[in-house]
């Protein structure tokens, strides 16, 4: 009777722990969530009362405005460039890549600092501040006439002060380094609210990848339409403001949903971890790995030594690697079970197992960022070439990624809604699509993008040479909207590689490693900026030489934009092939 008491009381414990309400009853059993996720206050969470589609509307509405600030600067960020500060067309496009790129390069910071010290939800909060500042420090740079450069006479543009570069690229940078913090946490946090052990949730889950892309696309739907008129024709400083005003929305949605939040606690550096696999493998390299895995060093119970992890099941590849594993007498007379630079688990090693697994199909998706890249530079440098009118109205090239922004808005949910239970039929998958297949569709469709791209080219060269056009850096009478079919097929690759992807790098991750994953995937992008810039100065390098205009000069209708549209639609297959291969050879992981 008294141990039934005492089970009843530790019942009721354990109900107050879980939930904000002040009583429970003590027969009323509590649900909690079996991927060890807990509160603001550290405490396990019910089920019922948080996570799911209770907490992610405030995430995603947090991405939405976040996303509409951040494209709110990136989608008319040449046009500022070229027009304000007086940049040239190859100048412009490689600050605006090389800006992208770093934007996607700094989530490695934010990664590690939220999965080995801060948790997603303080990272995303601090780095939404540094972002919120750098916007400011942007829109003054636009807004001041001291910071910016004087307005051009005739053809001569006076270019921008040093004072006037360092303010504008401070506000620039500050804006990359903030969203360094967002970006790798933001996804994943909301991916946290699912519990991996309810079969129900995961599939929930599916969808919320697809909803959260969504969302991004919706803030990009406005920047590339509203905000881009807005600052052609209003002024870039209410253009810039606009956007900043968004961001403190999006702080404001993100702090709102903190007590229906599910958390999981940082597992310490994934940086220190694989470094001490590697260290203990090579300090071991000449003893033997036994054959039976079950001799291999793990602790009992299924518990994990890492700190918001569950135990990872053995598998057979990179046998080397299990060296750090093993135990030999050295380690029994020196008690190096606490020391993991030289005995770690079985599921430290095959978390390091997991990346290596992981890199062929990471660096597969690079190039597709590189054709991604275009759309904010050389599709807009092609619209300025193109007749932009609409009957009195003049279209902004920049808006014109409207349409690839719709075209997400739209294939979203047919994908979810209809291509999905018609793929299910098929594959007998609970997604349609395996992640891995979808990626491959999406890099299909990127290679006719490409095309596209480039058969529009020869046509607006045809025409700027039968209208005599060739030597003069004007529109050709061919209209703005004969882009639309490239951006609406970017749209459409998007759902499938970008979806895809971050659905396979958070859920092939480590559970300790789950920021760092998402910033690798975001990594694809900053290196595809980066492929798309050395690309873009390889070309010039090579065009240019014996006084050629080269293929990308200032006056397209000399040029041959073209051949650069074809060797992305040639570099996209042969990156397809090398895809194919390392798809079919990948193995996923495993959970013990």
């Amino acid at each position: 009777m008294a141990g039934a008491e005492r089970e009843q009381e530790s019942t009721l414990e354990q109900g107050l722990l879980a939930s904000d309400e002040p009583f429970q009853e003590p027969n009323q059993l509590v649900t909690y969530t079996g991927d060890g996720s807990v509160d603001f206050s550290g405490n396990p969470v019910a089920k019922e009362r948080t996570g799911r589609w209770k907490a992610c509307p405030f995430i995603l509405g947090n991405e939405c405005c976040e996303r509409l600030a951040y494209y709110g600067i990136a989608t008319n960020l040449v046009t500022y460039l070229t027009k304000k500060l007086h940049d040239g067309n190859a100048s412009a496009a490689s600050n605006v890549t090389t800006w992208q790129g770093t934007c996607y390069l700094t989530p490695l910071i934010g990664a590690i600092l939220a999965d080995a010290y801060w948790g997603r939800y303080w990272t995303i909060a601090t780095f939404s501040t540094i972002y919120f500042i750098g916007m400011a420090v942007l829109t003054l740079s636009a807004s001041v006439p001291m910071l910016m450069p004087p307005a051009c006479e005739g053809s001569f543009c006076p270019p921008a002060s040093p004072l006037q570069y360092t303010v504008f690229f401070l506000g620039l940078y500050l804006i990359a380094l903030g969203t360094g913090g967002i970006k790798p946490c933001v996804s994943s946090f909301g991916a946290d609210q699912f519990d991996d052990t309810d079969p129900t949730e995961q599939i929930q889950k599916g969808s919320y990848f697809n909803w959260f892309y969504f969302s991004i696309n919706i803030g990009a739907l406005i920047s590339s339409s509203f905000l881009v008129w807005v600052q052609d024709n209003l002024g870039w400083g209410l253009g810039f403001g606009i956007p900043t005003v968004f961001m403190g929305l999006a702080i404001i949605s993100f702090f709102s949903g903190t007590s229906l939040y599910r958390f999981q606690k940082p597992g310490g550096s994934p940086i220190t971890r694989v470094c001490q696999v590697v260290v203990a493998s090579l300090r071991k390299w000449n003893v033997h790995v036994p054959e039976d895995s079950s001799l291999l060093y793990e602790l009992p119970d299924g518990v994990s030594a890492i700190e918001g992890s569950r135990q990872l099941e053995h598998t057979d590849e990179l046998r080397c690697l299990e060296k750090a594993a093993t135990v030999t007498d050295l380690d029994v007379k020196t008690d190096s079970y606490t020391n993991p630079w030289r005995l770690c688990t079985v599921t430290q090693v095959e978390e390091l197992k997991i990346l290596v697994r992981m890199f062929p199909v990471w660096a597969t998706t690079i190039v597709f960022s590189a054709v991604y890249a275009q759309m904010s530079t050389m599709f807009v440098e092609q619209g300025m070439v193109l007749d932009p009118s609409l009957g009195s109205f003049k279209v902004p090239p920049a808006s014109l990624s409207t349409f690839d922004t719709l075209s997400v808005l739209i294939c979203v949910p047919i994908y979810d809604y209809i291509l999905v239970p018609i793929a299910r039929r098929f594959t007998g998958n609970e997604r349609g699509f395996t992640q891995l297949q979808r990626m491959g569709i999406g890099l299909v469709i990127s290679i006719i993008t490409m095309s596209v791209a480039a058969v529009l080219e020869i046509k607006r060269l045809a025409i700027a040479r039968d209208e005599g056009l060739v030597d003069q850096n004007v529109p050709v009478p061919l209209s703005i909207f004969w882009q639309i079919p490239q951006y609406f097929l970017v749209g459409l690759s998007e759902v499938f590689i970008f979806i895809g992807a971050l659905e396979f790098f958070y859920d092939e991750s480590p559970d300790a490693m789950r920021s760092l994953c998402s910033a690798l995937q975001l990594l694809t992008t900053a290196l595809g900026n980066y492929l798309s810039t050395f690309i873009l100065t390889v070309v010039a390098y090579f065009t240019t030489r014996g006084g050629n205009p080269g293929w990308i000069p200032d006056n397209l209708n000399e040029g041959h934009l073209d051949y650069f549209f074809w060797l992305l639609a040639g570099l996209s297959f042969l990156n397809l092939v090398i895809y194919i291969i390392c798809a079919n050879k990948y193995k996923s992981k495993k959970a013990a």
